[in-house]
């Protein structure tokens, strides 16, 4: 398991600003490097779903580049907004802003994560500790917060939301939600539920996929509402490995559905749908393909961590499945570092 040591800088890879570009009205992530490339890589796909007259592709072709300046500019106005959240904001509910305790976690998930660290910890001995949703796809549900504490992080999200404070998108296919780290909460709430209980568990359930060596993650809320996204399109996490947990509120649909991992033929061919639980979180690995179903009725928010290990995504980036360009970035960037762990084990990830 990698150890804790002093800062370190964490970086992105050069094709985030050119890979993996989502356009929702044609339901299609592209890569995208200019004009000519869109129209040999994606011109067939593009007019079945609908892109037809030069107008449409005229249209698409200044959202893909408005795309990439978004994209180019997101370090420098993330960190201006998270600047001015720290000096503006005021709280509603200022005590979840304390370092994360016992007492907002489920029993459950404490007693899962208590049994991975314990002497002879095992998979089969945990997995009688949490509800198996797939054994084939390896997707796990557990409770993980208690009902106040999603009460109070609501309220103080909500809060926000109707705050005149600047928003980031939580990433580039929802609109609506919050970024953590822009509003504070990942080092008292975020960064020590990812080392203190989640990687233990991680450890155990996938350590294949760099469970045992996370040391960096990316977390925002996404809201669904009337008015607002209601669904989410297929696709896969830039995470070695997710938790996404239901907040609440009272919702109707808007069930997860679950393919296979996106290098598979076919990997959508058999999805599986998951229904939401408030209080339980899903786990699964970041390059399974998923998505979510239209939302019928109410709101639903959930909280979504990507988590990361550079032992893994160093190697290969999962958006351009090439060796990482890497560009250094501020705070987690997306996972990536320039040096590798010192007490990784290499063999254990293969």
């Amino acid at each position: 398991m990698a150890t804790a040591g002093g800062p370190r800088r964490f970086c992105r890879c050069a094709c985030f600003c050119s890979e993996n570009l989502y356009v929702a009205r044609y339901r299609l992530h592209v890569r995208f490097r200019g004009e000519e490339q869109l129209r040999r890589d994606y011109g067939a796909i593009l007019r079945s779903r609908g892109c037809v007259s030069p107008q449409d592709f005229q249209q698409l072709l200044a959202e893909l580049e408005e795309e990439v300046e978004r994209r180019q500019r997101l370090g420098q106005e993330a960190a201006a907004r998270k600047a001015l959240i720290a000096r503006s904001y005021h709280p509603v509910r200022p005590h979840i802003y304390n370092t994360l305790q016992d007492e907002a976690l489920a029993p459950e998930f404490l007693a899962a994560a208590e049994y991975s660290t314990s002497p002879g910890a095992d998979l089969e001995g945990l997995l009688q500790r949490l509800e198996t949703v797939s054994g084939e796809k390896r997707i796990y549900r557990l409770p993980v917060f208690t009902a106040p504490f999603c009460q109070a992080l609501l309220e103080e999200l909500e809060h926000f939301e109707h705050s005149d404070m600047p928003k980031g998108r939580p990433n580039t296919m929802n609109n609506y939600g919050v970024l953590l780290h822009e509003l504070g909460l990942d080092e008292p709430l975020v960064t020590p539920l990812r080392e203190r209980f989640l990687q233990p568990l991680m450890a155990l359930l996938y350590p294949d996929c760099g469970g045992g060596w996370l040391d960096s993650h990316r977390a925002f809320v996404v809201k669904y509402a009337p008015g607002q996204d209601r669904e989410l399109g297929c696709h896969y996490d830039n995470a070695e490995l997710t938790l996404n947990v239901a907040l609440g509120k009272a919702f109707t649909g808007g069930a997860l559905y679950f393919g296979d991992l996106f290098q598979a033929p076919s990997a959508l061919a058999r999805p599986l749908e998951v229904e939401h639980v408030v209080g339980r979180g899903i786990l699964h690995r970041g390059g399974q393909l998923h998505g979510a179903r239209p939302l019928g009725t109410g709101e639903r928010w959930n909280l979504v961590v990507w988590l990361r290990a550079s032992a893994v995504r160093n190697r290969l980036c999962p958006m351009c499945c090439r060796k990482p360009d890497l560009v250094d970035d501020d705070g987690f960037g997306d996972g990536f570092t320039r040096e590798e762990p010192t007490t990784v084990d290499a063999c254990a990830l293969t």
